[in-house]
């Protein structure tokens, strides 16, 4: 039997139409989209403890390898139906923390998006991911940063891909990458530094090591 509550998730374009010779919903090709919103269902799981990092991996893998929705089924099954409202597929995909004259911090457990844009404007922005709920393997952090600090905090196992620019500012990742592994996030970093600082430390936030950065 199909699960009902995922059926009613779908878009109505994904629903078959009745008739004979029409494949089962399971049997229909999964999209992106259906991905993104299994991928969303389970950060909001994890996030208010229904399971534990370990779970939330082992199914975030599932549900980007799915085929078809048949695969994505079993892995919000034993979850609330309320835990789909709790977030969009948009929140899944994208999010942004901005700091513009001031200093914000974003840390502890919060659901980052897979395209997570980073403003520090004339501010200092600490921005810690070892904890954060990361839907997939890999994130991409839009650093837009002008006159001000940005600080990254990942988790230790993360490897960090620095593919953005500088412009009179100093770009840095600090900590050992010997703790990289392959079955790590993938954090990747894209936009611009202009006047400014942009640190990555990987595992534990070290105030210390921040303001020798910062200064």
């Amino acid at each position: 039997m199909t699960d009902a509550r995922h059926q009613r998730s779908l878009s109505p374009v994904s629903q078959p139409a009745s008739g004979e010779g029409r494949p089962d919903v399971v049997d229909l090709r999964a999209s992106d989209a259906d991905r993104d919103r299994t991928a969303a269902v389970l950060g909001s799981a994890m996030a208010t403890g229904r399971l534990t990092r370990t779970e939330y991996a082992e199914r975030l893998d599932a549900a980007y390898a799915a085929t078809t929705l048949g695969d994505l089924v079993p892995l919000t099954r034993d979850l609330p139906g309320e835990e789909a409202g709790d977030v969009s597929v948009r929140a899944a995909d994208r999010a942004e923390v901005a700091a513009r004259f001031s200093k914000v911090i974003r840390s502890g457990r919060w659901l980052a998006g897979r395209h997570t844009r980073l403003t520090a404007r004339f501010g200092a922005l600490i921005v810690n991911l070892s904890e954060a709920v990361l839907p997939g393997r890999e994130i991409t952090l839009n650093i837009d940063a002008f006159c001000g600090k940005l600080i990254i905090i990942v988790p230790v196992d993360a490897q960090v891909i620095d593919e953005g620019g500088a412009l009179f500012a100093k770009r840095a990742v600090y900590g050992s990458n010997s703790g990289e592994s392959a079955d790590g996030p993938v954090i990747r970093l894209v936009g611009d530094a202009r006047f400014a600082k942009v640190a990555v430390f990987r595992g534990k936030y070290d105030p210390v090591r921040a303001h020798q950065f910062a200064t």
